[in-house]
């Protein structure tokens, strides 16, 4: 079953920000978008390349009214480490959360039992909760923090106007569409 249009459960977890540990949890997120990134492991090579590239990109995000949490499986005391010692980890200034109980892992559906770590899951949460958009990859593949900003400006756009919907490639400000009868056959 898929978990688009699911409520997040509730968690609780810890985050390396801006040089602290802080809580972090499902209340702490409620009310406003969400993007949460998982990602296997710290001190790795793909994914300082996907946590770069995401803070590259976040103050778009937050212009946008987005907060962005990365996740993986090791502890907030290793995300702190990383985050010391890898020129590409330094830009980052969203939460890194520490899921080493494997909880927002397991919540999300991203973990992998037998090897203790999360796939590559890409979740963007609506204020209610509720997941809008969710892209799993192999381990293997990088993502692109564009490609998802573009998405979460369609998820904005149909939630700021129902009954609307964005096509392939849409971008901000291009047409969309509203289902009828009469753009049946007509696309």
């Amino acid at each position: 079953m898929s978990l688009i249009n699911t409520t997040i459960k509730p968690f609780k977890a810890t985050a390396y920000h801006n040089g602290k540990f802080v809580d972090v949890s499902h209340e702490t997120v409620a009310g406003k978008w969400a993007v949460f990134v998982f990602y296997p492991a710290d001190f790795t090579f793909v994914c300082p390349t996907e946590l770069e590239d995401l803070a590259d990109h976040y103050a778009e995000f937050q212009k946008l009214g987005v907060e962005v949490y990365s996740v993986s499986t090791d502890t907030h005391f290793a995300h702190k480490a990383w985050h010391d010692t890898s020129d590409a980890i330094k830009k980052v200034n969203y939460p890194m959360i520490g899921d080493p109980t494997h909880v927002l892992s397991k919540n999300f559906d991203v973990l992998i039992e037998e090897e203790g770590v999360a796939l590559r899951g890409t979740f963007v949460v609506n204020p209610a909760g509720e997941i809008k958009v969710l892209e799993i990859h192999d381990n293997g593949i990088g993502r692109d923090a564009s490609e998802l900003l573009r998405k979460v400006k369609a998820a904005l756009y149909i939630a700021a106007h129902p009954g609307e919907v964005c096509p392939a490639k849409w971008e901000e400000g291009a047409k969309t569409l509203t289902p009828s009868l009469d753009l049946v056959g007509k696309i």
